[in-house]
């Protein structure tokens, strides 16, 4: 309570500060304004995001600061606590996201968060953001399934406390971020949050799906090529309970390293190629591990690496690419290779380790020439037992969720997203059609379930996609919302979701309504 005390105190006594020539502030692109990036003539390096861009509404708030009072500004223009000067920005806000909402299965659904983000520039090389949400709820029947079976809220780490009566749970979460800028051609960054490589709303690469972890990234751009280097420390909460982990030394620990090499080939052509490797922290007898400085290279190639150091670590190639068909149409696929024998898949007998993943999609803009009506479709397709390991530690997830697709593997999904914005008006709507897979039992593994052990596979051969118990998936999402503060996605939003899950054994229905003051550009993915 000191704590929000002191930062109340620091708001009621502040004043924005402006200097009449001002250092831009620098911010980092999030998905609503990603946009810009594909329909700008030139070609950029999109699968993997850029980190910032120059923050365009701050000129906007220089012109309008005397038309308003400094309540109104704070509330609709401003960020509550700006302090702008020549060689640095520092912005503080205070990010809600309060809803209440009902789900067809007789529930009252609600959530209770409260964060706080610190963030800002120190000349145009140097970028800091901190932030930390604190939340209570109740959710809708399915994601309280989830919860109950992975110990994990989607995205947003463990619980703390869970009421069993009303399943209410408690939980937070931290993220970080320093960003330095040396050049136009070199940006390090030291983090702790999430990543995600493609171009489209799933990533069968690496996906931001999922809980925080602390990263390492160096990106170099010359020229058409732009190359990341990622060392990454992920959790395995498969092994040890929460008490376990409290009374030990935390869960088991595993970590990953991620190469990816992008090549604007054309004006409209770009193609990537990524490796990965994840390894435990300690062998399977127990011996301490810990970071193979093997893996430290930032060029070198991970297979061969593998291979020198005696290790069968869990090792992924695949490609991204992009291509540019229309200056408002744009067409992009992803294909990962995690195992694979060339011998297996020609003899086409279904051999379980041909594990394989890929997509393609599209991103249409501006449909039938109505300005920011956007249209994206993408299908997505997972071979059974493809990020799957020998065991949890070597896997490729994280705190309980994939890395990449949160439907896990042995999948068809198929989905559409449509939005539109108008002014400070913003509508979306998504429909998602799966087919998968589940295990009758938990003593069967047909390959949907990454977290179980590849050697407890089902067959040998015959392995084909939707194996198992063949379900149905549908989940249809629609939201209106008014963008109250353009700065940190301060809006009031309505929201109603149906989902379906139909097999041999029941269907499971459900329809949640809800409606909130919410803010940030927090993605959290409950379709699945």
């Amino acid at each position: 309570m000191k704590h929000y005390a002191g930062i109340a105190l620091l708001i009621l006594i502040s004043v924005s500060a402006y200097a009449q020539e001002k250092l831009p502030a620098m911010v980092p692109y999030n998905s609503q304004n990603i946009r810009e990036l594909y329909l700008d003539t030139v070609n950029h390096h999109t699968a993997l995001k850029q980190i910032l861009r120059e923050d365009s509404l701050e000129t906007d708030n220089i012109s309008t600061q005397k038309k308003h009072s400094w309540l109104y500004r704070k509330l609709f223009q401003e960020h509550l606590l700006e302090l702008c000067k020549p060689d640095y920005n520092i912005f503080v806000d205070f990010l809600p996201d309060f809803q209440v909402g009902r789900s067809s299965q007789n529930k009252t659904t609600w959530l209770n968060t409260r964060g706080l983000i610190v963030q800002g520039n120190v000349g145009r090389k140097f970028y800091f953001e901190s932030s930390f949400f604190e939340n209570q709820g109740l959710f809708p029947v399915y994601l309280d399934s989830f919860v109950q079976k992975k110990r994990v809220i989607p995205g947003q780490g463990q619980i703390k406390y869970s009421d069993q009566i009303g399943k209410r749970y408690d939980f937070s979460y931290v993220n970080a971020l320093l960003s330095y800028t040396p050049s136009e051609y070199l940006n390090l960054t030291l983090g702790y949050g999430n990543n995600s490589l493609g171009d489209g709303y799933r990533s069968l690469v690496l996906s931001d799906i999922g809980f925080s972890y602390p990263y390492l990234k160096i990106t170099g751009t010359l020229g058409q090529f732009q190359y990341t280097s990622m060392w990454t420390q992920f959790m395995d909460l498969s092994s040890k309970s929460y008490s376990q982990a409290y009374e030990d030394l935390g869960y088991n620990k595993k970590w990953g390293v991620f190469h990816f090499l992008d090549w604007n080939a054309t004006k409209k052509l770009t193609i990537g190629l990524f490796d990965a490797i994840i390894w435990p922290d300690s062998d399977t007898s127990g011996r301490k591990r810990g970071f193979d400085w093997t893996y430290l290279n930032p060029i070198i190639f991970l297979r061969p690496a593998e291979y020198s150091v005696g290790s069968s670590d869990n090792a992924m190639v695949g490609m991204n690419i992009k291509y540019k068909f229309f200056p408002k149409f744009t067409a992009y696929g992803q294909f990962v290779l995690d195992e694979f024998k060339l011998k297996e898949f020609t003899r086409n007998k279904g051999w379980w380790a041909n594990k394989w993943s890929t997509q393609i999609g599209f991103r249409s803009f501006d449909l039938f020439k109505v300005p920011k009506l956007d249209l994206q479709g993408e299908l997505n397709i997972a071979r059974p037992y493809t990020y799957s390991f020998r065991n949890g530690q070597g896997n490729y997830a994280h705190y309980n969720q994939s890395l990449a697709h949160p439907m896990g593997a042995n999948f068809k999904e198929v989905l559409g997203i449509a939005s539109y914005t108008y002014k400070r008006w913003y509508i979306r709507g998504q429909l998602t059609f799966a087919q998968y897979g589940l295990d009758p039992d938990a003593a069967i593994n047909y390959g949907g379930d990454i977290f179980k052990s590849y050697e407890t596979r089902a067959q040998e051969y015959n392995n084909k996609i939707g194996q198992g118990l063949k379900t149905d998936f549908f989940y249809g999402q629609g939201s209106i919302a008014f963008v109250l503060n353009p700065k940190y996605n301060l809006r009031l939003e309505a929201s109603a979701a149906a989902r379906q899950e139909k097999n041999s054994l029941g269907t499971n229905r459900e329809f949640i309504f809800s409606f909130g003051l919410r803010s940030t550009f927090r993605q959290f993915y409950y379709d699945f």
